[in-house]
């Protein structure tokens, strides 16, 4: 005589995230994004000297004052007219087109915080002419970046936040 006995196993429960992860993440992000565009910069705006280091800092401080809410209300704003203008495009190249276009803002409010920061704004021509000269030099760092981040980390990262 053998009895069957069935056991269920219970279903994992699904649970939320934790909101200071989330946080971490971002702040990753931005430490990596933000810290060596800003570094960047700031050796285009004043070079190699003994105050870099402070300078630096001083600027990614202000640039992650100013990007952290500019950059997530940007993000989704861009990510949202991207899909509204392509939708028949695969996922991987509206990624692209987003992280392009974020690379070109993001920068160039970076350069005017950075800029700002090591400069000042008593003479225009050279804020200007510094902004230009250390938005170029990021740039090609700066697209690079986000390019790799777009088509890798992106997806990833998007539904991380999600959850």
């Amino acid at each position: 005589m053998t009895v069957e006995t069935t056991m269920t196993a219970p279903f994992p429960t699904q649970t939320k995230t934790p909101l200071i992860y989330k946080i971490l993440v971002v702040l990753g992000m931005m430490t990596l994004m933000g810290g060596t565009l800003t570094g960047v910069m700031t050796y285009m705006n004043v070079g190699f000297t003994d105050t870099f280091l402070i300078d630096w800092l001083t600027s990614f401080l202000k640039t992650v004052l100013v990007m952290m809410p500019v950059g997530m209300g940007m993000m989704t704003l861009i990510t949202k007219l991207v899909t509204k203008l392509m939708p028949n495009a695969s996922e991987h190249k509206r990624n692209l087109v987003v992280g392009l276009n974020m690379a070109v803002i993001m920068e160039s409010i970076m350069a005017f915080t950075t800029t700002a920061n090591n400069i000042g704004f008593s003479n225009l021509n050279q804020f200007t002419h510094s902004w230009l000269q250390g938005f170029l030099a990021a740039l090609p760092v700066g697209l690079t970046l986000i390019t790799l981040i777009s088509l890798t980390i992106k997806p990833k990262i998007e539904r991380f936040l999600k959850s």
